[in-house]
């Protein structure tokens, strides 16, 4: 088992005298670095972080809500839009792993009941729709950790690796756990796992690198 320590909340507060800005609702947030192309600081509030577990700060809870609702899903003419925005976030936790020198690492989980629209032909969660749940919950460990670490973690997506090992039909309770692996200034790497709730199988895993993109191009 991974040897991890436990943080405090002085471990998040780690903001220059004078630097820190807030919403409306009183909540610290962390300068954004400067020319970034998506801010997760300026997208507009999104979802319930009233039952989402987890040592990590409210404001890192809330601005993790807003950049997976607001970039991930979008408004309902978006690809995926009826399988988003019933994804919700359960658990988002921080810590430093003892095996990496302290470095720390962010964990995110996510939860959806698998429904009509992730259906394939045969009435199975679709291979499309599992790399779509993949990409916008595997990026979220990436912002929580740029979060804390005043590092924009808000990417596109590179190149995903995706094996599938079990179908999972409608009804089933999908568990979406996701992981930093390394968050560079542009390239970036978490890893997941989805897993049926109920009886913990396997249903996929993947690595996901993301990168920043080159602003002028855009």
């Amino acid at each position: 088992m991974a040897s991890r320590t436990s943080l405090s909340a002085s471990d998040f507060s780690v903001y220059p005298s004078g630097s820190t800005s807030t919403r409306h609702n009183n909540t610290p947030i962390r300068p954004s670095p400067s020319k970034v192309w998506i801010d997760p600081a300026a997208l507009p509030d999104s979802g319930d972080i009233s039952t989402i577990q987890g040592n990590a700060p409210d404001y890192v809870k809330q601005l993790n809500n807003n950049t997976y609702f607001s970039y991930g899903v979008g408004d309902e003419h978006c690809f995926g839009y009826q399988v988003g925005k019933d994804v919700k976030f359960v658990d988002i936790n921080i810590d430093r792993k003892l095996e990496r020198q302290g470095k720390m690492e962010a964990t995110t989980v996510a939860e959806v009941t698998v429904n009509k629209y992730m259906l394939n032909g045969a009435g199975m969660l679709h291979g499309g729709c599992i790399a779509y749940l993949i990409d916008n919950c595997c990026s979220t460990p990436l912002i929580v950790l740029g979060l804390v670490q005043n590092v924009n973690g808000v990417g596109v997506t590179q190149s995903m690796n995706v094996q599938y090992h079990a179908p999972a039909s409608i009804g089933t309770r999908l568990s979406i756990i996701s992981t930093s692996v390394s968050l560079g200034g542009r390239v970036m790497t978490s890893r997941c796992e989805i897993l049926d709730k109920k009886s913990g199988r396997v249903i996929a895993s993947a690595f996901l690198n993301k990168m920043q993109p080159n602003i002028p191009k855009l």
